[in-house]
């Protein structure tokens, strides 16, 4: 199964929205973008030239910093138009771009009117040509690599790029960015190939990304709904086709703070994300590498409209794993998160399917599963909810808890297995004494 980004289907997709003389077209608008062989020369600190030569020398620098580097090859520099120089190592003039970045980065944070309308389009381009890249082919297609345990393949240029992302986001977030002249050149093209970045392996460059993604999103009105749609294209993606795409977490992080911001009444769009998207991604086989982003996302849903709180059960319990057992704690946690803000409206609409699974995972062979779900019974206000509800629900719990508390073999079960009846007992004694009659009953 083909990767996203990596194979036929996806640079097939991905050519609608990109042409190859994409960056060609921001060469010409940029001012400071040269076709001729480069060669850097040091420049002077900005605090070293008069204010209003201040502007060309920023230019100067963005022009040396599209300068790209091969660290496969440590002993030359290669400029974006494959020009090296043999007398010139690749350390010296990589430093010299490093040294360009830091100052730009130290200019832009202390002083008042350093970005002007003449940078966008260098600054764009600078950005795009040193981090619009191909991704390598992942590591976890070789035979018993596990994504979940074994060490990310780091980025070699990694302290090299971290610099890049560091003065984009210092532009970004600074108080002179003028997002109408910005938006000339961070348009629909510049988000698809930023969400391709998502799929690196190095969780230090997602970091990044997920922390640009979030402050355009947040500046850029325009695109908001672009960017959500190609966050969920590359879901469904995921869900339906590869099962593989390194960045799902941090994308789950972004969409979090989203839905956080969702006005009330929720949309129609924003409820079938809910049902089509987020749902299913409980299904893929790596969710253990983003459940807890996932269960927020959920949360907050639910926080926002509590009356989705029967649709999102329903969905998490179809989804419910068979024979994974650290899958299925995971999945307790969540259902724990979600009664423990379901209101006593909602939660008679779920308690039979609910304590159904609990009581179904009580009875689990795997110590670790009873376990997790024996806990739920510690947690006061879901008890509470279950005491107006103890009718229904007792009757359903005291099969499982009655014979583990004559069977199992692991001690921390039969405590919490104890604990459990003892809370029945208190909340009816009556009904307690009923459910051991019937028990014994239904044995003999």
């Amino acid at each position: 199964m083909t990767p996203v980004g990596k194979g036929p289907r996806r640079q097939k997709s991905f050519s609608r929205f990109h042409s190859s003389n994409d960056l060609d077209r921001l060469s010409s608008m940029s001012s400071g973008s040269t076709n001729e062989p480069m060669v850097l020369e040091p420049l002077p600190k900005f605090s070293e030239v008069p204010a209003n030569k201040r502007t060309d020398l920023f230019l100067k620098k963005l022009n040396q910093c599209q300068m790209i580097f091969d660290f496969a090859q440590p002993s030359t520099a290669t400029t974006s138009t494959g020009h090296s120089d043999a007398k010139t190592t690749m350390i010296e003039q990589r430093n010299l771009k490093e040294k360009a970045l830091v100052d730009m980065l130290e200019y832009v944070a202390t002083t008042k009117g350093a970005i002007t309308d003449a940078i966008y389009p260098d600054v764009v381009m600078m950005f795009s040509k040193n981090l619009f890249r191909t991704i390598p082919p992942p590591i976890y297609r070789e035979e018993g690599y596990d994504p979940e345990d074994d060490e990310p393949t780091l980025e070699a240029a990694w302290p090299h790029l971290q610099l890049i992302y560091e003065f984009f986001l210092r532009c970004v977030e600074s108080p002179d960015f003028n997002v109408q002249e910005a938006k000339k050149y961070i348009d629909q093209r510049f988000i698809l190939q930023l969400l391709e970045l998502f799929d690196s392996e190095d969780p230090r460059e997602r970091d990044f990304l997920k922390t640009t993604l979030h402050r355009l999103y947040g500046k850029f009105l325009h695109l908001r709904a672009f960017i959500r749609k190609s966050i969920n294209h590359i879901f469904l993606q995921f869900i339906y086709e590869t099962e593989r795409f390194n960045g799902i977490a941090e994308l789950l992080e972004i969409l979090g703070s989203i839905i956080n911001g969702f006005a009330l009444p929720l949309k129609e769009e924003h409820k079938a994300f809910l049902t089509r998207v987020l749902l299913p991604l409980h299904k893929p086989r790596p969710i253990t590498t983003y459940h807890p982003q996932l269960a927020y996302c959920v949360v907050q849903f639910l926080e926002k409209d509590p009356t989705l709180t029967k649709t999102v059960v329903d969905g998490i319990l179809r989804y419910w794993p068979k024979v994974n057992s650290i899958k299925e704690v995971m999945f307790l946690n969540e259902i724990e998160e979600i009664l423990d803000i379901t209101d006593n409206i909602q939660f008679p609409k779920i308690m039979v399917p609910v304590f159904h699974k609990i009581a179904q995972c009580i009875a689990s062979s795997h110590f670790q599963v009873a376990e997790r779900a024996l806990y739920i019974f510690n947690n006061e206000f879901i008890m509470s909810l279950v005491h107006e509800n103890a009718q229904v629900i007792m009757p359903m719990m005291f099969e499982p808890l009655y014979e583990h508390s004559k069977e199992h073999w692991n001690r921390t079960i039969h405590n919490l297995v104890y604990s459990a009846l003892r809370t029945f007992m208190g909340m009816d004694p009556s009904l307690f004494e009923q459910c051991t009659y019937q028990y014994n009953n239904e044995k003999k």
